[in-house]
């Protein structure tokens, strides 16, 4: 399984970027890759996918245990030519002091060479006392190479490529000029959604001719050859073969926010999924149950309220009972009204609060939360989840019944998230669906029963 693990000094060095673009690079050149992302992010894997024409899978320590990291990446990278394992924040930066959490602690997971990304901005021969601190702080760490960003010129190029020939031992694989034609628009949760970008491909094909023209992928490559050979993880026990049913999903401009494992194990739980436009369908099919994730609803609530169709038909499923799982915008969506920028739109209207924009984040982070006991689906301790939200859910009745009491994060009212009513479970934070922690296993015990009482 070749790999590399693409890291940086710092956030905000560009690594997402040329990550993108050498999966697009290799791509065009025929090679089979393999993107992965380290954290609980959504957009980034959204433009990771698309560069590589594969779906990208998230790597977390937070929601994820070694052995289920070791297995999703042994099953997602078995016949990729490369694999590309794009960190978050620094190498070495992490929530935990031991930097257990780290994306240092990701690579020696997974035995995985790493090249360095740094941001060359205003550095001359600074570059070497950081690549060399880099190297001694955790010897188990291999940084294989280094690409240098935003440079400012071949005359910074040269100067920075002697300093590190001089003073390391690590080879310059990759030098990028500063380009503002490589740079993807960001908005407040970050890079914009490769699903609401007509000219992503194109803006994507770009960034991989740039990349290509500037970093050795030929090096890239013979670093990713160079990584010790793995032993495939054991699988668990393949589960029984369930009876198949039908769940709706949203999927459009709006709403797009599913981790690649969990669309995998709904599949592989005799699941058809059946994706629905909430901008444009007019109605639901004929389906078990219905999933609503994380996106940018407020960016098309205009289009959401005109499709009132939908809205009152989504109302009425969800209160005659039909299991319904949401998340973050999937909530906001569900809720009375949503305001932003001095509009308010209405919404579906099942969940009896209205929804707020701010200008800062509401929630954000690593969450935990526990049941209530009031939990309709009755679900195990402990449940590890993240939340980025700009909103806040205002006007909700207080004799709200909630799933969760959020022992870290904000949740809904910075105590409860997981609003409950109905078959309905509705909350910010976003959580795993795969795994004995998941979402997924309460979900569809809950679609099978609604499924067998329906059909009695």
């Amino acid at each position: 399984m070749p790999r590399v693990f693409i890291s940086a000094a710092h956030k905000s060095s560009g690594k997402t970027t040329l990550t993108l673009g050498l999966c697009a690079a290799l791509h065009a050149r025929g090679h089979s890759v393999q993107p992965f992302k380290k954290g609980p992010d959504y957009i980034d894997p959204l433009w990771l996918g698309m560069a590589a024409q594969r779906s990208c899978y998230n790597l977390d320590f937070h929601m994820m245990q070694p052995d289920e990291i070791e297995r999703q990446f042994a099953r997602s990278a078995a016949d990729a030519r490369i694999s590309l394992i794009e960190g978050n924040k620094g190498l070495y930066d992490g929530l935990d002091l031991d930097g257990s959490n780290s994306n240092a602690a990701l690579a020696k997971l997974l035995d995985a060479p790493v090249v360095l990304v740094i941001d060359a901005r205003g550095m001359t021969r600074g570059v070497a006392p950081l690549v060399l601190g880099y190297q001694a702080f955790d010897r188990d760490i291999r940084i294989a190479g280094v690409i240098l960003n935003n440079l400012g010129g071949s005359r910074h190029e040269s100067k920075l490529r002697a300093v590190i020939e001089h003073y390391t031992d690590v080879e310059v694989i990759g030098a990028v000029q500063h380009d503002a034609s490589m740079q993807i628009a960001e908005r407040h949760l970050g890079l914009v959604p490769a699903n609401e970008q007509q000219a992503a491909l194109d803006r994507i094909r770009h960034v991989g001719e740039r990349v290509a023209a500037q970093v050795d992928l030929e090096r890239l490559l013979a670093i990713a050859d160079s990584a010790a050979a793995r032993e495939t993880p054991a699988s668990p026990p393949a589960r029984n073969k369930a009876e198949r049913v039908r769940v709706a999903i949203a999927h459009d401009q709006a709403f797009g926010f599913y981790y690649t494992e969990d669309l995998d194990a709904l599949r592989a739980a005799d699941v058809e999924l059946v994706e629905v436009d909430t901008l444009h369908a007019e109605s639901l099919p004929d389906v078990d149950g219905l999933i609503i994730g994380g996106g940018f609803p407020e960016m098309f609530m205009a289009e959401l309220e005109a499709n009132a169709s939908l809205r009152a038909e989504i109302r009425r499923v969800i209160e005659a009972g039909l299991p319904t799982y949401a998340e973050c915008g999937g909530l906001m969506y569900l809720s009375q009204s949503l305001s932003w920028q001095e509009q308010t739109r209405q919404m579906v209207g099942v969940v009896p609060g209205d929804t707020v924009m701010h200008e800062r984040p509401v929630g954000r982070g690593y969450v935990r939360l526990q049941p209530t006991g009031e939990d309709r689906w009755q679900e195990s301790e402990n449940i590890p989840a993240h939340e980025f939200h700009y909103s806040s859910l205002e006007n909700l009745p207080k004799d709200s019944i909630y799933a969760y009491k959020v022992t870290r994060g904000h949740g809904i009212d910075g105590q409860h998230d997981g609003y409950q009513r109905y078959n309905l479970l509705a909350a910010y934070a976003h959580r795993r669906g795969a795994g004995e922690q998941g979402w997924i296993t309460p979900f569809l015990n809950q679609v099978r029963a609604h499924k067998s009482r329906a059909a009695a």
